[in-house]
């Protein structure tokens, strides 16, 4: 497509990536929530994000065929038709307080951030130089990662708040706690709404791609896409497992107001964010920006590892284990701007495919969290368990140093 400088575009899919990031982090706070309306364990409380990012994987590619029927500004706007459908569905759930009920709700979610996200990541790589894409998805980044931080926050201050009192009372009303969540779930339903028309109705052009005359799986001739999505999927994996998994770790160490925690992991990568912005692509190129953050990531899964789950010497009255998950966001922030423009550069015609395989890669923080949950209710210790984030950080590693790179899977 032809580069596009215009403002108003980048104003638009800035306010996606601001729905995209509250609706998706707030799933760090209803984890611990649901966890006990629904009576879970740990690891049952994880099948929040399965449900929610395995819709990526599920609707990817029938969404990338839907994109190429109706074109990308109707498709966004029937994508947050589907978002606001989703929403709506949390008022059966919360009267029946049945957790399959929540999951329905939550995969019909991310059916519609499928949509938006499969049409939104290629406007942000293609609308300038493709070496500064990192620095305009940084931008949108950031953007999505400060609806993370109020999501949590909001949601704890007006909802979760009343989590501990009830569970202190004699015979908590754990029914009343669930309705709790019918009229924010509404006003977000009809946030939604308002927000398709607004797409709808805009001025946002459309992406024009050369046709491909090439089937679906040409798409995997390509190894720097293909491990670009590998990388991805372990990316996301580590990303969720350090926003989504932290209110309960902070629950379990008896952390106050512990579903807020994640407002603390997306604080980071907003700095995180920050950094990328200043220093890329005029200090530093986005294959070392992700090489470095790989590297920073391991370094911290060993503080997690290994620091006090009592004591508080770097924020006070969280413990320090706690402090370093979040500061997981900081190593995390720089990934998904840089993979990005390094998968999709030079696809040209195959630009639609190669994003829709992307995108699918976020399918990584519905099964490595799940992974986590299991193996920490294995060891009866979620504190070793997030050791395994560093298999995501070598998978990171090696498309920084050299996958990227290939241009042919014999080179």
């Amino acid at each position: 497509m032809a580069k596009r400088s215009s403002l108003i575009p980048m104003i638009i899919i800035g306010v996606l990536f601001f729905i995209f990031g509250f609706v998706t982090w707030l799933n760090g706070s209803l984890i611990p929530f649901l966890k006990v309306i629904c009576d879970l364990n740990d690891f049952e409380a994880l099948f929040v994000t399965f449900a929610f990012y395995i819709a990526y994987t599920v609707m990817a590619f029938p969404m990338a065929s839907l994109l190429e029927r109706t074109g990308y500004k109707k498709g966004m706007a029937l994508g947050l038709f589907m978002m606001s459908v989703g929403a709506l569905l949390f008022i059966p759930a919360a009267f029946s307080r049945e957790f399959v009920f929540f999951l329905v709700a939550l995969f019909t979610l991310g059916t519609g951030l499928t949509i938006l996200q499969t049409a939104s990541n290629p406007y942000i790589v293609l609308i300038g130089p493709i070496e500064s894409a990192a620095t305009r998805i940084s931008i949108m980044g950031l953007i999505n990662k400060t609806a993370g931080v109020l999501a949590p926050l909001v949601f704890t201050a007006f909802i979760f708040s009343d989590l501990h009192t009830s569970l202190n009372a004699a015979n908590p009303d754990l029914h009343q706690l669930a309705k709790e969540l019918i009229i924010p779930y509404t006003i977000m339903a009809g946030i939604l709404f308002v927000l398709m028309l607004f797409v709808l109705f805009s001025s946002l052009p459309e992406l024009e791609f050369d046709i491909d005359p090439y089937d679906n799986s040409n798409i995997l001739a390509f190894p720097r896409v293909v491990l670009g999505a590998v990388a991805l999927f372990f990316y996301v994996g580590i990303e969720v497992i350090a926003g989504d998994t932290i209110g309960l770790y902070g629950q379990s160490l008896g952390v106050a107001d512990a579903t807020a925690l994640t407002s603390y992991t997306m604080s980071f990568m907003v700095v995180g964010y920050l950094l990328g912005i200043f220093l890329i692509p005029r200090f530093l190129s986005q294959q070392k920006a992700l090489v470095g953050s790989s590297i920073v990531g391991m370094a911290l899964l060993f503080c997690v590892a290994f620091s006090s789950t009592t004591e508080a010497n770097i924020i006070a009255n969280i413990p320090d284990s706690v402090v370093f998950v979040a500061l997981l966001g900081l190593a995390n922030a720089l990934v998904w701007p840089t993979i990005w423009p390094l998968a999709l550069k030079d696809l040209k015609q195959h630009t639609a495919k190669g994003s829709a395989l992307l995108i699918m890669a976020i399918a990584g923080g519905a099964v490595i969290p799940l992974a986590f949950g299991k193996v920490a209710q294995m060891l009866s210790d979620m504190q070793s368990a997030y050791l395994l984030g560093l298999l995501c950080y070598f998978v990171i590693f090696m498309y920084g140093v050299k996958w990227h790179k290939m241009s042919s899977w014999s080179s």
